[in-house]
């Protein structure tokens, strides 16, 4: 008999062989599987691996004879990614808890040899409570898998939730969870990082499948799924395929992010496409052909998980009876959703294809379509009557285009049918200058979605406005539309204003060669094949020059006028700038732009309306307006007019009537102060805040100021700098909080007005700018900084134009070569999509007309860029 020392000796040392052997085991799998790429023997060695050690580690933790060691989740399927949680259950039988010391030190060996475990300790009575309360509590205990312990207990267990299991509730709640899951990722598997995992088209959604089909006795297994009939031996295989191909990504992204990440992120996919020797294909680099790849994978897979899923609720429910659709006789409806009489219609009738999403759009009951007709609908987008592919020919039947511009047409529904015939390959293939785009990429650091997203969702904008219940959120829009005649050149436009992206060249151009194409081929009338073919051509001029120039410059809108030539034109591509920049990304679109967009709109019309002015009319209106608001308070004209008399032209020009009389009420008694009087207050469009600074005119001024509103993480989005004739500095800001989304912007104004009145206030050194750390799609997908200086001979100061990437401190790091060089700044407008930065700087100084020092001077600026 051995010691008591001896036994503690030994046991001391179990763990470091276990980790020893965990360790060095985990290396050979990893250094197979990247040899080998065989997928299932990784995922199964690993997990049989685990077993062993799992096993040995229950065997020395002498716990109570009743107790079962479990593994649940996706441990308990057998299958174990390299840094995937070891998901277990410690079950205890009928009776309460035992030996809690022997259960501590039990899960602290497991941490100490090296397992990632999530585990939870219950009595069977336990889990049959959580079960009952909460799907994905039952959903790991479907996959249990007994792993040392007691066989009698686990199967108590299993006998006990068999009992129990209710087919039809689980079904309803896995089902709500997908739903609820996809809507967490914008119900899209197109964001530029997917999750591989979670997003739809994922393999939660292959999964959920299978503990359906668990759950209703239908199979466990894609090749038991196909012998029930739930699919054809053909889908099984292209399942099969698919999965066999995200498993792969999965395992060789735990391996290169060395921890569970399921995320594509950007600064993995060009090593997995490296891993997976994928070449790069004319334009397109390695990274984009895999991520084009997953992205059909996703689509294929969200189109088999809605045939499983009705195939799936046919069995468990009862089936409802087929209704004729009297205006569609070749169509019924079972429940609610549409089903074709005869699985050979579209060989039949290749009218009928686009007839099925008419047929949708005019009954808004019908959630869907069938398994038999997706099925249909999959075999017909590649192959039609007589077995010839959707070709020319089928494009050309002028029934089949009549259908599509009806679909256009249509009051109701029309980006849902769109969505749809994208989801099932449709549109694609109707539209091969658009299937060329499905699933691709866009690195310009501030589209999140890949290009045909992108134009589903500019589509989708532009068609909200024109729905009345969507009227609240842009009531302008709304109302354009609202008087727009033939608003399906509008989503035309929308359609095919980024077809072109990836060709190279000026997408712009060759998108609007495609427009043209399609709709006279569609018989659209000239007028209208002209509009769309100038919207897709200048889709980005009106953001471009509200954004990047003077709007109260009347020759800017008079240029802007002339090229857009007429009102309809000009709705037109009001409509289609406000669709497109708020398709791009949650965060390009703001308040401010919207507000530059419609000020560029209201002058415009004015221009072609025949109210054209001139600067001086221009100032004598903002002045009325101006007094006009001050009368409001009842404060005296002469004062007011008094203090005018210290602001030239520039000042009225560049400044709105609104301003103006702010200005005037807040200074008008404190015009000779010492001390700088800074005054915020809630931005009039709606969002942000609107800071006003008067003081007298220093150095550094601007540099001071945008160094503040870098260290509370606001973002300036227009900074218009001015001084008055007697020497005093009136510059106004407008800021939005780049931290939060959603700021509450009342509670900071009294804190702006008192830290930014402190910060002016010091006299000491301007701190040297500190380069921050770029965000990780700038690090993998720079852009290459463009500084260009221009001068405006009119205007008597230059342009300094700037893109670059965009990063915290950028506009400080700006301001202080400005203050090195003497160079006066009088307005400038900052605009940021996304990661990226197109910044404009009205400037003027000496060192701008001596070629040296301004050389000089724009190589520092490229130098902080």
């Amino acid at each position: 008999m051995k010691s008591a020392a001896a036994s503690l000796a030994v046991t001391q040392r179990l763990p470091t062989s276990w980790r020893q052997q965990l360790k060095s085991e985990r290396v050979l799998l990893k250094h197979q599987f990247l040899r080998s790429g065989d997928v299932r023997a990784m995922l199964h060695g690993h997990s049989r691996l685990v077993d062993q050690i799992l096993h040995a580690i229950w065997s020395a933790a002498e716990l109570p004879v009743n107790y079962s060691f479990v593994a649940v989740g996706g441990y308990g399927r057998g299958e174990l990614f390299p840094y995937s949680d070891i998901d277990l259950l410690i079950l205890t039988g009928e009776s309460p808890q035992q030996s809690p010391e022997k259960i501590e030190q039990l899960v602290g060996t497991l941490w100490d040899v090296g397992l990632e475990v999530a585990h939870s300790v219950r009595s069977i009575e336990e889990c049959i409570g959580e079960s009952a309360a909460d799907v994905t509590v039952q959903t790991t205990l479907r996959e249990a898998r007994l792993l040392a312990g007691s066989a009698a207990t686990f199967a108590s267990l299993q006998r006990s939730l068999a009992q129990r299991h209710d087919t039809r509730a689980f079904f309803a709640a896995k089902t709500e969870e997908q739903r609820k899951r996809h809507l967490r990722f914008n119900e899209t598997s197109y964001s530029l990082e997917p999750n591989l995992k979670e997003s739809p088209g994922g393999l939660r959604d292959l999964q959920n499948i299978l503990w359906l089909t668990n759950s209703a006795e239908q199979g466990s297994d894609w090749a038991a799924l196909a012998q029930a009939d739930l699919i054809t031996l053909n889908e099984a295989r292209q399942i099969r395929r698919h999965e066999h191909f995200l498993k792969e990504l999965r395992i060789r992204l735990h391996y290169l992010a060395d921890r569970r990440e399921d995320r594509l992120l950007f600064d993995f996919q060009t090593a997995l496409a490296e891993q997976m020797e994928l070449p790069g294909k004319g334009q397109k680099r390695p990274s984009e052909i895999l991520m084009q790849r997953y992205y059909q994978t996703a689509k294929a897979l969200s189109f088999l998980n809605t045939i499983l899923l009705h195939n799936i609720s046919g069995r468990i429910h009862p089936l409802e009876p087929l209704i004729d659709l009297s205006d569609s006789p070749d169509f019924q409806v079972r429940g609610d959703v549409l089903r074709i009489r005869d699985e050979q219609l579209y060989q039949d009738k290749p009218e009928t294809l686009f007839e099925t999403f008419r047929v949708l759009q005019r009954h808004p009951e019908l959630t869907g379509l069938s398994p038999t007709t997706l099925r249909a609908l999959w075999r017909a987008k590649n192959r039609m009557a007589r077995g010839h592919p959707v070709d020319a020919g089928f494009r050309r039947d002028p029934r089949h285009r009549a259908q599509f511009i009806d679909i256009l047409r249509a009051p109701l529904r029309v980006t849902y049918v769109l969505r749809r015939m994208n989801e099932y390959g449709l549109l694609g293939s109707y539209i091969p200058a658009f299937g060329r785009i499905v699933g691709q990429m866009q690195h310009d650091l501030f589209h999140v979605y890949t290009v045909d997203e992108h134009i589903l969702k500019v589509l989708r904008n532009a068609r909200r406005f024109a729905v009345p219940m969507f009227a609240h959120e842009f009531p302008f829009c709304s109302k354009l539309i609202g008087e727009f005649e033939r608003p399906e050149v509008l989503y035309l436009a929308a359609l095919f204003h980024d077809i072109a992206k990836g060709r190279g060249g000026d997408h712009s151009k060759l998108g609007a060669v495609d427009a043209r194409r399609f709709c006279k081929a569609h018989g659209l009338s000239q007028v209208d094949c002209d509009l769309v073919a100038w919207l897709v051509e200048s889709h980005l001029v009106m953001s471009a020059t509200a954004q990047k120039q003077d709007l109260s410059d009347p020759d800017v809108v008079e240029q802007f006028a002339k090229r857009v030539g007429d009102p309809r034109r000009l709705v037109a591509l009001y409509l289609l700038t406000v669709a497109d920049i708020r398709g791009t990304s949650p965060k390009v679109w703001n308040a401010w732009k919207g507000k530059l967009l419609e000020d560029l709109y209201r002058l415009t019309k004015r221009y072609l309306d025949g109210a054209k002015s001139n600067i001086a009319t221009e100032i004598a209106l903002k002045r009325e307006e101006a007094l006009r608001i001050v009368r409001q308070y009842a404060l005296p004209e002469e004062q007011i007019k008094d203090l005018w008399e210290k602001f030239d032209d520039s000042y009225f020009r560049r400044h709105e009537a609104q301003e103006i009389a702010w200005h005037a009420r807040v200074i008008r008694k404190r015009v000779d102060v010492s001390e700088p009087i800074i005054k915020a207050r809630l931005s009039p469009v709606g969002e942000g805040v609107q800071i006003m600074i008067y003081t007298p005119d220093r150095t550094a001024l601007f540099a001071r100021t945008s160094g503040f509103f870098g260290r509370i993480s606001f973002n300036i989005m227009e900074a218009k700098i001015y001084t008055t004739i007697d020497g005093y500095a009136l510059d106004s800001f407008y800021v939005l909080d780049g931290a939060k989304k959603d700021s509450h912007y009342r509670d900071i104004l009294s804190y702006i007005e008192h830290e930014l009145k402190e910060s002016l206030a010091k006299n000491t050194p301007l701190p040297t700018p500190v380069r921050a750390r770029v965000s990780r799609q700038i690090k993998h997908f720079p852009i290459a900084p463009e500084v260009e200086l221009k001068l405006d001979e009119r205007a008597g100061y230059r342009t300094l134009s700037i893109v670059t990437s965009d990063r915290p401190g950028l506009l400080y790091g700006i301001a202080t070569v400005f203050v090195r060089y003497d160079i006066l700044l009088h307005n400038a407008k900052i605009n940021t999509l996304g990661e990226r930065a197109e910044d404009i700087f009205m400037i003027s100084g000496d060192a701008l007309a001596d070629p040296e020092r301004c050389g000089a001077l724009l190589r520092e600026i490229s130098e902080q860029l």
